[in-house]
């Protein structure tokens, strides 16, 4: 790998700048009306894939936005490794909490970052880590030091539930089949201190509405006399919680596998500061279920959040009235053996069993997704561990992840494959929220590391 390494090392100016470009264009796709930036963007990968040597490169039409496939293969009896992504990104939303504007990617340094990082929406989640899978390749390909057979498959719509992923996976078994699937979504413990995420919470996403008179009412001559559903609302939901925070929907934890004192110990030994974390949002203290570390609340137990939530007047100055609606989005990230569709249905069923007299009560599932963990005895969790040692220099820390990448466990059921999650980005980054930024330390390490992940991979399967 020395002559990919001099490569990188050497392209580096020019893969940022690429990167940027990318940045740039709005793939936003829970809004339809950058649709053609999402198709732009697509286009855009496609190209990349094509000018670095990728064959076969497509823009699959989906029901919705496309997927792009490529891949090169050396030789059909050496492995195969299946590079997964997605090119679209989250609204930018609140914009005027950006300090520059969401799609104008600037480096600026910081705290985290004093080397620099890539301020944009998408820097991190996941254009920047998409991306660093591209150029690893391009490096391989023109020091001809490519170890393996790569496939890409590079999606539009992770943002929005991946509704058109799983149709696509199913129709194309042939073309998808591989030894292993390479995800980098996630993120590590810190720059020095390197981690592999080796399970995902899963999710269930509902939309509530309740709706009391049939029309907006003056509060003055019906207040107290008719049920206020942004009153009833609020009832409702914080009645989701216990004392010690603990879900209080009948059979939410029926499934839940509980880790053994032993595992909870490993999972102790990754550095955590409370006073740091604290800090970075900050508050004064941590809050969560109680029994439990925030390490452990934020990836082996599941929770249930409020995302958002709405109704009534919220213009400015006064509005006298009792809104005739109430609305709210609320996710909850499951753990093994947890069934999201299981798990929809027990809150639609508890939601509407309280809801008062006098009020009607609408429940929406949205997307949702199940839980999935990779075990660190496979040769691919040994060939990411011995890649991120070689880079980083010390062994990572094999993590569980609070988040959800729903697809995971689609892949396992329909290819039959695990997935290894090669993570670079850290929890300081801000995806999803304004300010989403993206070191250039982990942006040019992730493209150092991905290409010994390749190397270590084949000789571990041939030994």
């Amino acid at each position: 790998m020395e002559a990919t390494q001099a490569y990188i090392a050497e392209n580096k100016e020019r893969f940022l700048n690429e990167l940027l470009d990318l940045l740039k264009i709005p793939s936003i796709s829970a809004d339809p009306a950058y649709s053609g930036d999402v198709h732009k963007t697509a286009e855009f990968i496609a190209d990349q894939l094509k000018k670095i040597g990728a064959e076969n490169v497509e823009i699959c039409q989906t029901a919705g936005y496309p997927i792009v496939y490529g891949d090169k293969i050396i030789d059909p009896s050496i492995p195969t490794v299946l590079v997964y992504g997605h090119y679209d990104v989250q609204p930018a939303d609140p914009i005027d909490l950006w300090t520059n504007p969401a799609f104008e990617p600037i480096v600026k340094n910081t705290e985290i970052h004093p080397d620099g990082a890539i301020f944009a929406r998408g820097a991190c989640d996941d254009k920047g880590q998409m991306y660093m899978h591209v150029k690893a390749f391009e490096a391989m390909m023109k020091t001809n030091e490519l170890p393996c057979n790569v496939k890409f498959m590079i999606e539009g719509e992770e943002e929005v539930g991946s509704e058109n992923l799983g149709i696509f996976v199913k129709n194309n078994h042939e073309r998808l089949s591989a030894d292993v699937i390479l995800v980098s979504d996630t993120g590590m413990i810190a720059n020095d201190v390197p981690s592999i995420t080796t399970g995902l919470r899963g999710l269930s996403y509902v939309e509530v509405e309740v709706t009391g008179p049939n029309r907006d009412l003056h509060s003055g001559l019906y207040g107290g006399c008719v049920a206020n559903p942004i009153n009833i609302l609020a009832k409702m939901v914080a009645s989701l919680h216990d004392e010690n925070n603990h879900i209080t929907i009948p059979g939410f934890y029926d499934k839940v596998v509980e880790l053994s004192d032993e595992e909870r110990a490993e999972m102790a030994k990754a550095p955590f500061s409370k006073e740091a974390y604290c800090k970075a949002l900050d508050m004064e203290d941590v809050y969560g279920e109680s029994g439990y570390s925030t390490l452990e609340r934020g990836s082996i137990r599941p929770t249930l959040d409020v995302n958002g939530i709405w109704g009534g007047y919220i213009g400015e100055g006064a509005k006298t009235v009792i809104a005739s609606k109430a609305y709210a989005k609320i996710s909850m990230r499951l753990v093994p053996d947890q069934d999201p569709e299981e798990i929809t249905k027990l809150f639609m069923d508890h939601f509407m069993s309280i809801a008062p007299t006098g009020t009607k009560v609408k429940v929406t599932p949205h997307h949702g997704g199940e839980p999935a963990v990779t075990p660190i005895d496979s040769d691919g969790y040994r060939a990411a561990s011995m890649a991120y040692e070689k880079t980083f220099g010390k062994k990572p820390i094999p993590m569980r992840s609070g988040g959800s990448i729903p697809i995971v466990a689609m892949f396992e059921k329909e290819l039959g494959l695990k997935t290894i999650l090669m993570g670079f980005g850290l929890d300081s980054d801000a995806i999803h929220s304004p300010d989403e930024h993206f070191g250039l330390f982990n942006y040019y390490r992730g493209i150092e590391t991905i290409p010994y992940f390749f190397s270590y991979y084949r000789e571990l399967l041939n030994s």
